[in-house]
């Protein structure tokens, strides 16, 4: 029997990690298909796209899986409970912080950055994984505190969901902060001026 269809011209793997850097730059409403295809490479035409990708959301929902799995084990600190909860907290940001300034991707984080301004009924629809991301992260801030106030590092009058608050939205700044060209040094000096209120809160045990 004849082989029926286009064989592709392109190495699958490889066009997830091209997409990938394609939806981190430009977010995924403004990612056009046009874009897609010349990262991919390969003379990809758009029915060889969709029968190997399915849609445009689901080459995305691929990509996110992709993010999380690489370049977003950065936050894997936050859930090691070997590690002391403030050491956690840090090596988190600051790992963040460096992988978000890295050269050889786009700036920022795609978690943080990749649906924020979602508006078309499509993007809405799909903001679920990454909405769940972020809120996995929140946590795994709050679930820190609350073990440093349990181990008496924090005293147990800290507001934990205050303060965890506090280092997500500089978690969450980061991927502004990167995208403006903002240097790792600067981004990670401030780590060290946020941890600041930690360790102030630590003293008045």
């Amino acid at each position: 029997m004849a082989q029926m269809g286009r064989p592709r011209t392109f190495d699958r793997d490889l066009a997830i990690t091209q997409a990938l850097h394609v939806f981190w730059e430009h977010g995924f409403d403004a990612a056009s298909l046009t874009q897609l295809k010349a990262s991919i490479g390969g003379g990809i035409t758009a029915p060889s796209f969709y029968a190997a990708f399915g849609s445009k959301q689901a080459l995305f929902n691929e990509v996110i899986e992709r993010y999380l799995d690489t370049h977003g084990r950065v936050m894997d600190s936050l859930f090691d409970t070997t590690l002391a909860p403030r050491e956690a907290i840090e090596r988190t940001l600051r790992r963040s912080a460096k992988m978000q300034c890295e050269p050889d991707h786009p700036k920022g984080c795609l978690v943080a950055l990749g649906l924020l301004s979602a508006c078309t009924d499509e993007s809405k629809a799909i903001s679920g994984p990454l909405a769940r991301a972020r809120a996995v992260n929140r946590g795994g801030m709050l679930a820190c505190v609350e073990r440093a106030k349990a181990n008496g590092e924090l005293p147990t009058t800290v507001a934990a969901q205050a303060l965890a608050t506090v280092f997500d939205s500089f978690l969450l700044g980061i991927s502004v902060l990167a995208r403006d060209g903002v240097s790792f040094e600067q981004i990670d000096a401030g780590v060290t001026q946020i941890l600041g209120m930690w360790d102030a809160l630590g003293r008045t045990r």
